[in-house]
């Protein structure tokens, strides 16, 4: 295992650049951006003493829906680890580009609330690579500390996509959640604004020019945007200690409408919890599927 430390925060755009580079034609082959091995490489990125800005804190409430607080947002510290799980995924060490992987399933657990003035350690690292129904799947591993104690962890499941097995698992099988009656209506620039406190400037969030030259009819919302909002909407009945997991369905086209649902679980669906979900308000296909547990 190979462990480093990244000092500061990752540069954003240079990572999105260096993310992009191998999936082009003709660059992919040149020395330095040329993917190479079959596997993940065995290893660990951290950032010590990470401090956290309040305004920045803010300016991501805001764009998801959250209250303001003197504790961060439950999945506020997937962001702490964006610029890590880029570096991994641009490491030359790492078997595929970072442009077109996809993102499949996400799972937080908050062990405690955690105060815009602690001082964290975040580690990341790529681990898990199966076969899927539909290429082959891997997780990032995140995981958060303060003072040494474990306060925070996520483990991020991706696909890319490639010649499938069609006995390998397909994922998780999430509780339904009808729409409730909430409709959300999303701006086209909702991709931008969560770019710009999130740091993921993947151009099928952006603009529909970008996202059409990657396969796109037009830009799309980011999933971590999809799963805070739903978070947003449950945040006061989510215990201190909670577990979020959520499956990402059809991606969400900007402009445009999504329904949201929820419903409390019964003990037989392995509550007490809520499940969630996002559809279109039109056809009803499931765009996100979402269930809450303590921890």
């Amino acid at each position: 295992m190979e462990t480093r430390v990244v000092e500061g925060t990752p540069g954003a755009l240079p990572m999105m650049l260096k993310a992009a580079l191998p999936a082009l034609p003709g660059v992919n082959a040149l020395p330095g951006v040329r993917r190479s091995g079959d596997d993940l490489p065995d290893l660990v990125l951290t950032r010590h003493d990470v401090e956290v800005d309040p305004g920045h804190v803010a300016a991501y409430a805001r764009v998801c829906g959250f209250p303001a607080k003197d504790t961060l947002p439950l999945p506020y510290p997937h962001l702490l680890a964006f610029g890590l799980h880029m570096a991994i995924m641009t490491d030359g060490s790492f078997p595929f580009p970072a442009i077109g992987t996809v993102h499949l399933e996400n799972t937080i657990t908050r062990h405690r609330p955690i105060s815009a003035g602690e001082r964290l350690q975040v580690t990341a690292r790529a681990r898990d690579l199966r076969p899927h129904a539909k290429g082959r799947v891997f997780d990032m591993v995140t995981t958060v500390h303060s003072a040494g104690e474990p306060v925070w962890e996520e483990t991020s499941t991706f696909l890319r996509r490639g010649r499938g097995d069609a006995a390998a698992d397909r994922g998780s099988e999430l509780p339904e959640a009808p729409p409730t009656g909430i409709v959300w209506r999303l701006p086209a620039d909702l991709g931008r604004r969560y770019a710009a406190v999130s740091g993921d400037h993947n151009p099928i969030h952006l603009y529909p020019l970008t996202a059409k030259a990657l396969g796109f009819p037009r830009q799309i919302a980011h999933g971590m945007w999809s799963m805070a909002r739903c978070v947003a909407m449950l945040e006061n009945r989510l215990p201190d200690a909670a577990t979020v997991q959520v499956a990402f369905k059809k991606p969400i086209l900007l402009p445009g409408s999504v329904a949201f649902g929820s419903r409390r679980l019964a003990e037989s669906e392995d509550g007490p919890g809520y499940a969630f979900s996002l559809s279109s308000p039109k056809s009803g296909a499931p765009h996100l599927a979402g269930r809450t547990r303590a921890a």
